[in-house]
């Protein structure tokens, strides 16, 4: 693949994904390219990493990059991109990381009818596992959507939805990876709490996740089946079980991923005034 990828930004988002597309080699690193608003030794650590090209001037990653991914503090989209316009050209494919900011408003922002599409990754594109939802605007052909899915495949799987649903799939897969690492949490401080040896338990819990996601992915099952069929009447993980309903947790999670998604239309409307 000849499209050379530029990164407006270059935190920890932006590393994941260039993680992952460097550690599959679907884009050579040296057609990668990287900046940010002043952190040099920032750019120098990412190059001497992942061997990729970066640069402290916005107009020569824009003058050398096909797909631009916006990767900057959502704060700062219209300032940065007032700073880039003037050198946008019609070729240009715009990707945007920010969490709620609308394909529309960066359309509004732009002098041309660049395509614009929005994705959404989580962190575990670090280690080529992300589950990434792509929404796209309306200048966006089916072969420029086709790019971005291939380029966001190297950092693990690509979902499309319609832009409307964005606020509830952020819940779901953008933040989602952090709820699941707050139970673990819980589950170690369990650990802890009962004396055991945390090496001893950490493969048991990893692989328990892991064994968790492979059969919610390969059996026809729902959750609910599944849950069933391990939960013998008066055993140990009956009692499990309604000791989390006694503390409202099925609840709980709705209740976060409600308060999650809201957050993300919050912040659309924050940014986007």
């Amino acid at each position: 693949m000849k499209t050379i990828v530029g990164f407006l930004g270059a935190g920890s988002m932006a590393e994941a994904i260039i993680s992952g597309m460097t550690a599959k080699a679907v884009i050579p690193a040296k057609q990668i390219f990287a900046t940010n608003q002043s952190n040099r030794e920032r750019l120098e650590e990412l190059q001497q990493r992942y061997g990729i090209q970066t640069t402290t001037s916005k107009q020569a990653l824009l003058t050398q990059s096909d797909v631009i991914i916006l990767a900057m503090k959502p704060k700062h989209i219209k300032e940065s991109l007032a700073e880039i316009k003037d050198w946008l050209t019609e070729d240009h494919v715009v990707v945007s990381l920010l969490a709620g900011i609308s394909t529309a408003f960066i359309e509004q922002q732009l002098p041309l009818d660049n395509p614009v599409i929005r994705v959404m990754p989580n962190t575990s594109a670090m280690i080529g596992e992300s589950a990434t939802t792509i929404a796209v605007g309306q200048h966006v052909t089916a072969e420029q959507t086709v790019l971005v899915e291939q380029l966001m495949q190297s950092i693990g799987t690509t979902t499309r939805i319609n832009e409307a649903d964005m606020d509830a799939f952020t819940a779901i897969a953008g933040s989602g990876p952090a709820f699941y690492y707050y139970m673990v949490e819980a589950i170690e401080a369990f650990v802890k709490d009962k004396g055991l040896d945390p090496e001893v338990a950490k493969p048991l819990i990893n692989q328990t996740i892991k064994g968790v996601s492979e059969m919610l992915a390969v059996s026809t099952d729902s959750p609910a089946v599944l849950r069933k069929k391990i939960t013998s009447p008066g055993g140990t993980t009956e009692a499990g079980l309604n000791t989390l309903a006694d503390h409202q947790f099925k609840q709980a999670v709705i209740a976060c991923l409600d308060r999650t998604a809201e957050r993300s239309k919050e912040m659309r409307e924050m940014f986007e005034d």
